[in-house]
C-alpha cells in the first residue's frame, strides 16, 4: 500500500505518519511538504518513507512523484492554518488552502487517484448555533481558514458528483498533545494554542499566560473548546483510509465526521491541569474578549464512533502530561 501525505511534516501529519507506520506494517508513506510551517526532524527515519520537499502547488515537481508511484490513496493536511493570520492576508490562504488543493486534486485526476481523506476543521460550523455540534449544523464559517476548509470540502464534493471520487473530510476541534515517548510534537511560530502557550509560561518561556475574557456564561467564566489528541486524530485517519480503501471496484462514498470528546475544558480548567502536571504555578492575566469567540465549542463525535468505530483514548491530563514532555525537551 501507498500513501501520498500531503503536510506530512507538519504537527498532525507527522503524528499520523508515525502512526500509519506502526499500524500499517507495509506501507510506503509518499511525504510532501515544502517545509514553510512544517519540520524535516517530525519525519522518522524509515526506508518506507520516501520525502519530497514540494509544494503542493508545483505541478512540475509533483507530477513525476504521482506517475512514478501511483499511490493507492491522499490524505491532505497541506494548509495555512492560523485563523487570525487569515484574515489579515486571505489571498495567502486562497492560493495555497484553495488553489493548491485544486491543483493537487488535478494532478490526481490525471493519475487516476480518487480516494482522499481531507484534513479539515470545526471552523467550517463558525459560531455555534446549538451544543454539542455534529454534522448537520450549518457551516457558516466567520474567517477566511473556516472558509478555505469548507471551499475545498466542496470541491471534493463536486469531483465526488461528477467523476466517484471517494473522500472522508474529517472536522477536527481543538488538535493537542505530542508523541508519547516525546519525539515529536507541537512547534508552531508563532504559536497560537492554548496548551503549548500555557507551558511555555510554566517553564519560564513567557512571563504569563492571557485569559481573553473571564464573563462568559460559563462554570468559571472562561471559554470552553474541546481538545482532542493528536494521535486520537491520527487513529481516527487510519480508519478513515481502512473504510476508503476497502471499497470495491467501482464503488464510491463520501462522508463528513467530527473529532472531539463530547466533552470541553475551559480555559481556566486547562491552566489548572498544567500546573497539576508541571507541579508549577502559572501566572494568569485576564484582557478582553476576542471578537468572535464563542463561550463554547464541543463536538458531537457519535457519527465518528457510528462509522468509524472511533473513541478518544487521551483525556485532558494525559494530553497535557505528552505535550508537557515534549516541552520539556523539544528538539525543533
Amino acid at each position: 500500500m501507498k500513501i501520498l501525505v500531503t503536510g506530512a511534516a507538519g504537527y498532525i501529519g507527522s503524528h499520523f505518519v508515525k502512526k500509519a507506520l506502526d499500524r500499517y506494517p507495509t506501507v510506503k508513506v509518499l511525504a510532501v511538504d515544502d517545509l514553510r510551517e512544517g519540520h524535516a526532524q517530525a519525519l522518522p527515519d524509515s526506508e518506507r518513507v520516501t520525502f519530497h520537499n514540494i509544494s503542493i502547488a508545483n505541478s512540475e515537481a509533483l507530477d513525476p512523484v504521482l506517475a512514478a508511484e501511483k499511490p493507492d490513496a491522499v490524505v491532505h493536511y497541506a494548509a495555512n492554518a492560523y485563523v487570525g493570520e487569515s484574515q489579515e492576508k486571505p489571498f495567502k490562504y486562497f492560493d495555497n488552502n484553495v488553489a493548491g488543493s485544486l491543483n493537487l486534486f488535478k494532478l490526481l485526476a490525471r493519475h487516476g487517484v480518487n480516494k482522499v481523506i481531507f484534513s479539515s476543521s470545526c471552523t467550517t460550523y463558525g459560531n455555534p448555533e446549538y451544543i454539542p455540534i455534529d454534522e448537520k449544523h450549518p457551516q457558516s464559517p466567520i474567517n477566511v481558514y473556516g472558509i478555505t476548509k469548507l471551499m475545498i470540502e466542496q470541491a471534493l464534493m463536486g469531483l465526488h458528483l461528477a467523476s466517484g471520487w471517494s473522500y472522508i473530510s474529517l472536522r477536527y476541534f481543538n488538535a493537542a498533545g505530542a508523541d508519547d515517548q516525546a519525539a515529536i510534537g507541537e512547534s508552531h511560530e508563532p504559536e497560537t494554542h492554548l496548551i503549548p502557550l500555557v507551558l511555555q509560561t510554566a517553564l519560564g518561556r513567557r512571563e504569563e499566560i492571557g485569559i481573553y475574557g473571564d464573563d462568559y456564561d460559563t462554570e468559571d467564566g472562561t471559554c470552553i473548546r474541546d481538545y482532542v489528541h493528536v494521535y486520537d486524530l491520527a487513529e481516527a485517519h487510519c480508519l478513515a483510509l481502512d473504510k476508503l480503501l476497502a471499497l470495491k471496484e467501482g464503488d464510491s462514498t463520501f462522508d463528513a465526521i467530527n473529532l472531539g470528546t463530547s466533552r470541553g475544558a475551559s480555559v481556566e480548567e486547562v491552566i489548572k491541569t498544567c500546573e497539576k502536571v508541571s507541579g508549577r504555578s502559572i501566572k494568569r492575566k485576564v484582557t478582553a474578549r476576542r471578537p468572535g469567540d464563542p463561550a463554547k465549542l464541543v463536538a458531537d463525535y457519535t457519527r465518528a464512533k457510528e462509522i468509524l468505530g472511533w473513541e478518544p483514548k487521551y483525556d485532558l491530563e494525559r494530553i497535557i502530561e505528552t505535550a508537557w514532555a515534549w516541552e520539556k525537551s523539544r528538539q525543533y
